[in-house]
């Protein structure tokens, strides 16, 4: 009798004490139950165009996909993965592929004889999917596979490398982006404009060490205050943030680079013009009813119940114009959730 591939236990199984006719057995069974699996693949596979339905490797987009959690969809290259990263990080893919490119240098770990580390692509997709979701890092983690500690750890070496590798993206406008927004704010009525300035809050979870009473706003929530300049496009071209919220938007800005920079005559340095009243300006920033008058390049509304006609179309003009910077912050915590929930 030929030598099989069950039979090769023969030797192993006189060890342990079987009888050849056991071991023969055990063989016959073998081979029957390999017999029998493939005679029912066979049949299978034989419905399977017999019924004109054959397994797909990208599915039709009106098939809902088996999920095996987001990381695991999101790893899918399918017709339906583009609207599937719209939906979880709040961008396209091929938005998500530059994040991923520019910032790949400086999360990469080094291979250690440890446990095998993470992707690029998943350390660095979990802190977007947790600011665009705003969901806890129990479930966020959950939902990729990794464990708690590791996405506090990859929270923080994204938003580093973020800052290093897109420096310059948020900067005072020069050259020729600096005459597209002075032109187009003087559409608006407002010759010399550089932006709107204006503050939000920042929600935080109730600090442990700190005094907590100084980051409890007037809206009886944990925050902190971001004083953002931005142009009628909503680019944002300043921003300083990290103050209690219960400050004053007069103090933080007081207190921000940008009033030492506006003060010492840096950024305001377009050919001066004449406003009403006789007032000659070389730029300015449109700001609300909450900053000090005395602050000469900010520009606020009259506003008051007794106003003129040339007041109230001054004050209508101002508010339309200085709405970028309230929409820019509808956009930001509507993209980025994890800025928009209460804790």
């Amino acid at each position: 009798m030929e030598s099989t591939g069950f039979l090769d236990m023969d030797v192993r199984g006189r060890g342990q004490g079987l009888r050849d006719d056991e071991i023969e057995a055990v063989a016959v069974a073998m081979a029957v139950t390999a017999v029998v699996v493939n005679k029912m693949r066979v049949i299978q596979l034989c419905a399977t165009l017999s019924s004109g339905v054959f397994p797909r490797e990208t599915p039709r987009w009106w098939i809902k996909r088996r999920t095996g959690g987001t990381w695991e969809d999101l790893r899918l290259c399918d017709d339906a993965t583009d609207e599937y990263y719209r939906q979880k990080l709040r961008m396209s893919m091929a938005m998500f592929r530059q994040i991923v490119a520019a910032c790949a240098a400086y999360v990469e770990k080094k291979v250690t004889h440890y446990r095998m580390s993470l992707s690029v692509e998943q350390v660095i997709t979990f802190p977007l999917y947790r600011w665009a979701s705003g969901e806890t890092y129990e479930s966020g983690t959950f939902a990729f596979g990794i464990g708690k500690a590791t996405g506090l750890q990859a929270v923080r070496d994204v938003t580093s490398a973020v800052l290093q590798a897109y420096p310059d993206a948020i900067k005072w406008p020069v050259g020729r982006r600096r005459a597209q927004i002075l032109r187009a704010f003087r559409d608006k009525g407002f010759p010399n404009c550089f932006g709107a300035n204006d503050c939000t809050h920042i929600f935080i979870d109730k600090p442990v060490d700190g005094p907590s009473a100084n980051y409890y706003d007037r809206k009886q929530k944990f925050s902190v205050q971001a004083q953002v300049v931005v142009d009628l496009d909503l680019r944002i071209m300043d921003v300083h943030i990290g103050y209690p919220g219960s400050v004053h938007d007069v103090r933080v800005l007081h207190n921000s680079q940008l009033w030492r920079r506006a003060q010492a005559g840096e950024l305001f340095d377009a050919p001066p013009v004449s406003l009403s009243h006789g007032v000659v300006t070389r730029g300015y920033l449109l700001g609300d009813n909450g900053y000090p008058v005395v602050c000469p390049w900010i520009v606020q509304p009259y506003g008051g119940i007794d106003q003129g006609l040339e007041e109230e179309r001054f004050d209508t003009r101002q508010k339309v114009a200085r709405g970028c910077v309230e929409r820019a912050f509808g956009w930001l915590k509507c993209m980025w959730r994890f800025f928009l929930r209460t804790h």
